[in-house]
């Protein structure tokens, strides 16, 4: 069984670089043009799949920072593409809108319980639907 073991490593490894090499967009492949990796590594598995892991693969894009306009914090809003915004007046005026909007339905909601309340404490116990089930 040990026997075994070096060339199930060979073969996973062989295997996730064909699947990154063949899903990776070709303008990011680095030093050969996708097709000669994707050849190189089905034709030689251990040697093509080492060489496309250090040469081949592309490179990690670095985070956003502040200044570049990602919002530190949240993974979701730190990838490449996705901008904070750019206007702060816009971001207060918009935080007042959804605060004022929110104290709105919270006093809505207040207001209907209290009628709510008030409508159960007019049917006493002397209402004949209350009666009639005991």
């Amino acid at each position: 069984m040990i026997r075994l073991l070096p060339g199930v490593i060979v073969f996973i490894l062989w295997a996730y670089c064909l699947v990154d090499a063949i899903s990776t967009d070709q303008s990011r492949v680095r030093h050969l043009p996708k097709w000669a990796w994707i050849v190189l590594v089905l034709l030689f598995p251990l040697v093509g799949s080492l060489a496309w892991l250090v040469a081949g693969r592309p490179a990690p894009t670095p985070r956003l920072t502040r200044q570049q306009g990602a919002a530190p914090g949240f993974p979701e809003y730190e990838r490449p593409g996705r901008m904070a915004a750019a206007d702060p007046a816009k971001d207060e005026e918009f935080l007042r809108q959804v605060r004022e909007r929110a104290e709105e339905q919270r006093r809505r909601y207040e207001a209907e319980h209290r009628r709510k309340d008030q409508f159960e404490g007019q049917e006493g116990p002397g209402d004949p639907d209350a009666s009639a089930g005991a």
